[in-house]
């Protein structure tokens, strides 16, 4: 099991007093921005495209705190940018778990071993180092040759100091299941406490914007990935998003269900879309046309959306508040192999490299290495 028994108890308590107060919109997982600058540049991400004034800004441990009391929300997943990069990252942390917020720091680990003393092993803090796949997709990935084994001594070391350790990793068409695969029993052996997926989202200003995946590819992909599981693999996310993620079950998206805070504000609609700000968490819940996005809402900028953070917490929510979630999760949680022929096949198809297709990103890996961001 990927996720500590207290921190299921604090989501389902949680959820099922929202269901008791008859709330249908709520906070599950807050994603706190307190900068958006990075030390990498992803080909995949454009948050580092904004100016270089944006760059230079954080938001202070102060304002991070109003935002969190806001909002309520039990999870607090801290992105960025490279939140080891904010000069106060260590106050912001330690007033969270202060609060009893779960606390998942996501950080590409660049910088974790230069870091870590700042912090305090806690039930509360995990870090959720990126790694995208196996060591050749995930430099392709980030750009940075040697990325890889920066990250991955670094979860060593984070582990071995008894520090709660996650992995998060994005998939973009092209990437080879079976290396994936792979990439799990890398993951385990080090001793991460479970792995989250995503498929990538198509980001307006990413450099990179013909290896999106599509909802079928999508489908595809995570067949092949989750099925036939091995009984060690553990994942850090809801078993019914999974399925989801495998083409086994239908979600509407709940975009509310993780809202994003950073320089600007509120942001609208959601993590992924920024379609205007508001100024508090009461306004961004009451003047967002939530109707007007997921998949089907017809909006074309949701229409390949799969992402956790539109989907998983329709998944969680359904676990929680009707019996036949709370059986399927059960289920998924004992019987979790899912063995399937058909997926086996999608294994022995021949794939073609993701970091030798022509034409995936004109910037290459070196070229990223001398433009890393300085700010």
């Amino acid at each position: 099991m990927g996720i500590p028994v207290s921190q299921m108890w604090t989501v389902a308590t949680y959820v099922l007093r929202q269901k008791f107060a008859g709330r249908e919109k709520y906070p599950l997982v807050m994603m706190l921005e307190p900068l958006f600058r990075c030390n990498l540049a992803c080909a995949g991400c454009g948050k580092i495209q904004y100016p270089a004034h944006v760059l230079k800004m954080n938001l202070s441990p102060e304002e991070c705190f109003r935002a969190v009391d806001e909002c309520g929300a039990p999870m607090v997943s801290i992105p960025g940018g490279e939140p080891l990069m904010h000069p106060e990252i260590d106050k912001i942390v330690a007033g969270l778990v202060a609060r009893k917020k779960y606390i998942y720091l996501c950080t590409n680990a660049l910088l974790l071993r230069e870091k870590i003393d700042l912090f305090k092993p806690s039930k509360y803090l995990s870090f959720s180092v990126h790694l995208d796949g196996a060591k050749d997709e995930h430099d392709f990935s980030v750009c940075k040759e040697g990325g890889y084994d920066i990250a991955v001594d670094a979860v060593r070391e984070a582990v071995k100091r008894g520090f709660r350790v996650t992995t998060n990793t994005t998939l973009f068409d092209g990437f080879d299941p079976n290396h994936v695969r792979k990439f799990f029993d890398e993951m385990m052996a080090l001793g991460v406490e479970g792995m989250m997926l995503s498929p990538g989202y198509s980001y307006d200003k990413a450099p990179d914007q013909q290896h999106f995946l599509g909802r079928g590819r999508t489908r595809r992909l995570f067949r092949a990935l989750l099925s036939n599981r091995k009984p060690e693999w553990r994942f850090n996310m809801s078993p019914l998003f999974l399925e989801f993620l495998m083409g086994k079950r239908h979600y509407k998206c709940t975009p509310w269900g993780m809202p994003t805070f950073n320089l600007f504000g509120w942001q609208k609609p959601c993590y992924l879309l920024q379609d205007g700000y508001a100024d508090t968490f009461a306004e961004l819940m009451e003047s967002t046309k939530w109707e007007k996005y997921g998949t089907e809402s017809g909006n074309p900028k949701c229409a390949n959306c799969m992402v956790h953070s539109g989907y998983e917490a329709s998944a969680v929510h359904e676990n929680f508040t009707t019996w036949r979630g709370f059986f399927d999760t059960a289920k998924a949680t004992f019987f979790h192999r899912y063995p399937d022929a058909e997926a086996m096949k999608i294994l022995a198809e021949p794939v073609k490299p993701v970091h030798a297709q022509a034409g995936l990103v004109q910037l290459t890996i070196g070229q990223a290495a001398k433009e890393e961001v300085e700010v």
